[in-house]
Parts: C-alpha cells; sequence; structure tokens
C-alpha cells in the first residue's frame, strides 16, 4: 500500500498551460511527462463499494492495465492506494486481497462490478523540490464521461512523494497566488458518481459521517471537519450562479463546521482555532444578507401581496428587496470569488490536517460523543426552563446551543447501535423543532428591523403604503410569536438526555 498525500485544484483552462512554465517551475525536458491516461471506473448498480468508501479503477497507460483500489476519501489530504498492473481492461478481484476491498470481494462481486463511468485525461506531470520535500506537480485537462452526460475537467494536483506537509501547504499557497487556483476536494470519482446521479452542478447537501467508536477525538474531529468543508467547497459553484440553495447549503456547511470547532474545543489548540474562528465568521457574514433577505421577500412580503393590503404598498417593498436581495447576492458571489476565500480553503484543511490535541485524552470518541451529548442537553434544557424570560438575544443564544447539539446528533450518529437509532431521530426531531420556533422568532426581530427601516426611508410617493405594508407583516409577525413561544418552551420541556450511549467497540 501507499499513502497518497495529496490536494486537488481547479483551475481556468487558460492557467493549465503556464502552470508548469511560471512560477519556477521550469525545468529540463527530460522531467516533465505527459501522457494520456484512460480511466474506467468500476462498482455493483447499488455502489456497493462507494458505500464503502472504496473505488476500483482500471486505468490503460501506454498499453499497460493498472488496477487501483483507494480508501480513506472523506475529504482528508492521505488516502490509502494499492496498484496492480492486471492483464485487460476487466478488474482481477484476484489482486486485492491485500487491500480493503478482499472483505468485499465475494463470489458474487466480480458478476454485479460493472463499468459505471470513464476519464480520458492528458496529463503533465514533473516533481518539484520545496525545501526538503518533493512534490509531484500535475496538470489535467479532459473529460469525465456517464453515457450521455459529460463533464469538462481541469485540474492542478500536488502529491507529496516525500518530506513534510507544511511544504506541500506552502506550494498550494504560491500556485493559488500566481494562477487563482480553487481547492476542491471532490476527487474525480466523487465527480463521476456525482454526474451519474445527475446532480453535478447543482446545490450539495451534507453528507453522512461515519466514525469508528475507537477513534482519538482529535481523528474524529478530523473526519468531521474535512467533511463540512467538504460541503462548503462543493457549494461554490451554485454560489457564484447566485442559487439560493447554494447560498443556503454553504452556510449550513459553514454553521456546522463552527459547530464542531465548539464541541471539540477543549482539545483544539486556541492560536490557530481562534484565527481559523476569524475567517469563517467573515465568510458566514458575507453570505447572510443574502439568505436573510430572501426569506423576508419569500415568507413576509410576497404573502401580503394576496390580503388586504394596499398594493402599492405591497409592491414598493417588493420592488425595494428585491433589489437588495440581488445585491446580496453579488456580495456573496464575490466574496466566494475572491483571494480571500481561496487561502481559506488551503488554511482551514492544513489546520485540519497539521493540527494536534491541546491536552492529552485517553478517551474513544466513544466515551467522548456521549459526554459532549449528555453536558450539552442539560445545559440547554436548565435555560429552556426560563424561555419566557429570556430577552431576544438570550433566545439567540439558546437557539444556537439547541443547533450545535442537533449538529451533534449528526455527527456523532454512525456511533450507535441500530436499535438506539429510534431514540436518536426523537431526539433529533425534537432538537429542529425547537429550533424551527426560536429561528422564526429570531427571523421576526429581523424582519421588524428591515420593515420600519423601509417605512422609515420610503420616498414620499409611496411613504404611507409602504408603511401600512410594513405595519401590516410586523403585526402579523407579531401575532405568530406567540403560538412559537409555546410550541419552544413544550419541546424545551420534553427534552431528555439520551438514555443509550454509543457503541465503544468497532
Amino acid at each position: 500500500m501507499n499513502a497518497e498525500t495529496e490536494l486537488k485544484f481547479r483551475i481556468a483552462p487558460r492557467q493549465l498551460s503556464s502552470v508548469l512554465r511560471n512560477n519556477g517551475l521550469n525545468g529540463h525536458r527530460r522531467d516533465q511527462a505527459g501522457q494520456t491516461l484512460v480511466s474506467t471506473y468500476f462498482d455493483t448498480n447499488k455502489h456497493k463499494l462507494r458505500r464503502h468508501g472504496l473505488t476500483l479503477r482500471v486505468r490503460k497507460v501506454e498499453g499497460r492495465y493498472v488496477q487501483t483500489v483507494k480508501a480513506g476519501g472523506t475529504g482528508g489530504v492521505t488516502r490509502g492506494e494499492w496498484e496492480r498492473e492486471i492483464s485487460g481492461a476487466s478488474p482481477d478481484l484476484k489482486k486485492t486481497r491485500k487491500t480493503p476491498l478482499r472483505q468485499l470481494a465475494t463470489g458474487k462481486l466480480p458478476r454485479k462490478l460493472k463499468p459505471v463511468f470513464q476519464t480520458n485525461i492528458h496529463r503533465k506531470a514533473r516533481a518539484k523540490r520545496v525545501r526538503n520535500s518533493e512534490i509531484e506537480l500535475a496538470v489535467d485537462q479532459g473529460r469525465i464521461s456517464a453515457g450521455r452526460r459529460s463533464r469538462p475537467v481541469s485540474e492542478l494536483e500536488l502529491e507529496l512523494k516525500s518530506g513534510r506537509a507544511a511544504d506541500l501547504f506552502r506550494l498550494a499557497r504560491k500556485l493559488e497566488r500566481s494562477t487563482g487556483a480553487e481547492l476542491d476536494l471532490r476527487s474525480k470519482c466523487e465527480r463521476g458518481f456525482q454526474l451519474v446521479a445527475g446532480n453535478g452542478g447543482g446545490a450539495q447537501h451534507a453528507e453522512p459521517i461515519e466514525l469508528k467508536p475507537e477513534l482519538p477525538p482529535r481523528d474524529a474531529f478530523r473526519v468531521i471537519a474535512h467533511s463540512t468543508l467538504r460541503q462548503i467547497t462543493a457549494n461554490a459553484d451554485p454560489v457564484r450562479d447566485m442559487d439560493v440553495e447554494g447560498v443556503h447549503q454553504m452556510r449550513v456547511g459553514l454553521r456546522r463546521l463552527r459547530a464542531a470547532i465548539s464541541l471539540f474545543s477543549d482539545i483544539l489548540p486556541r492560536a490557530s482555532t481562534a484565527r481559523i474562528k476569524a475567517e469563517l465568521k467573515w465568510l458566514t457574514g458575507e453570505l447572510a444578507p443574502a439568505r436573510e433577505i430572501d426569506v423576508f421577500l419569500t415568507e413576509s412580503i410576497e404573502p401580503i401581496t394576496e390580503k388586504d393590503v394596499p398594493r402599492r404598498g405591497a409592491r414598493a417593498l417588493r420592488v425595494k428587496f428585491s433589489g437588495e436581495r440581488q445585491a446580496a447576492f453579488r456580495r456573496a458571489r464575490d466574496a466566494v470569488a475572491s483571494a480571500r476565500y481561496r487561502r481559506l480553503l488551503i488554511d482551514v484543511i492544513e489546520w485540519i490536517e497539521a493540527g494536534r490535541s491541546r491536552v492529552k485524552d485517553d478517551r474513544s470518541i466513544a466515551a467522548y460523543a456521549a459526554q459532549v451529548l449528555d453536558r450539552r442537553i442539560r445545559k440547554a434544557r436548565k435555560e429552556g426552563k426560563h424561555l419566557n424570560d429570556l430577552d431576544p438575544m438570550q433566545r439567540h443564544k439558546l437557539r444556537i446551543k439547541i443547533k450545535k447539539i442537533r449538529y451533534a446528533v449528526d455527527f456523532f450518529e454512525s456511533l450507535y447501535s441500530d436499535t438506539d437509532q429510534k431514540e436518536l431521530a426523537d431526539l433529533s426531531d425534537r432538537l429542529k423543532q425547537i429550533q424551527s420556533a426560536l429561528g422564526s422568532l429570531n427571523d421576526f426581530m429581523a424582519h421588524r428591523e428591515l420593515a420600519t427601516e423601509a417605512a422609515l426611508t420610503a420616498p414620499p410617493a409611496h411613504r404611507r403604503a409602504q408603511a401600512f405594508a410594513s405595519g401590516v407583516i410586523v403585526g402579523h409577525e407579531r401575532e405568530t410569536a406567540d403560538g412559537l413561544m409555546k410550541d419552544a418552551a413544550t419541546e424545551l420541556h420534553r427534552l431528555r438526555k439520551l438514555r443509550v450511549v454509543p457503541n465503544d467497540r468497532a
């Protein structure tokens, strides 16, 4: 087995030809190689290998066939890789006995395997010395094809052959500055499966997280953090397209990562974590107005057009906030297109990979998860008893605490047995109801400010009508708020700690 440590970047096609030539990467021609790689990826109809975190590929290289099994593709920079030369274009499972695939390679698997998609890539590569490390720099251009569907590939790949990961990130930053290369955590395999599913270009939701019970907390955090970062980067294109759901899903990814940092705060290094949190907060802030104004427009302004409200006032509000919505989405788009965003991605993944535990911790993630959930549920329930006495800011903070518990349940779900899943699902549903009620109350406070500002700054021709429409919105939401408070209080009263505990064995 080889341990493959690499970073992949998406790069504009016009930059590919200059990558090897510029940035001090010129060298003797014999150091460079150009070859066409045709790779076929195999799996079952139900994608059994993929569900187990495995990739099976047969690549044709200069008349030879090389079979590759990869494992550990959870967004980290290091994966297990097993390569063997085989006699033909079809997989030879006899040569997978010393790989993780051996457990799945039953008698029926060879008959069920079939080609799923293919990549046709022209690659140029050369070795680069960075301090005492050797790094292979490769540029890939070609296509991924699945039936009649296909997508272009334009990538820059850095693979650490020997030396320190810090040098890998050092070169990554240099290339980002000179070419605008953007970190992409999706492998060609993942992009191929997205193409097969027909959802390669839209908003991407959170993926399931698989944790091994015996993992140390720091390693479990690494798995979780990579998954959240994948959700963030996977939604970059939808945000650039000013897609509503894409902005929402990137915000969800950011919130999940920030929640994970909070849940594991006692083991993460303080100084570097504070810097990462500040940058994540910046990006969250750049996306927030787009989502907030969109919700106000669709859930508060548009409904009043059907009610007994002066049309001129409702129309004036809709025009005003439609314009602000577009400006907010452009702001989100520009943030994701910025050099600051590209640097943030490199900083975050290096922090995830290189960071060590601040304290020595002999607990397994199973024990750690049980303690985290128990402590946080207990505190939330205690605060929830005084919900009616909390001011809006205190309610907002309670909502965030509830949200973190809900994310924690999602993060740790795989640690619980099948028989415990119902209780876990019941807890998650209760948390979701509390979060939804408190979230709506928080939205109402924001909507009140927006409606008041709109009424006070309306042009004279629409002032009275717009003020009336704004008042209708505020009045309706104030009326709804009483019911939401009761719902939240009821569910908080029913909130209980889990009676089940995570499995402590693999």
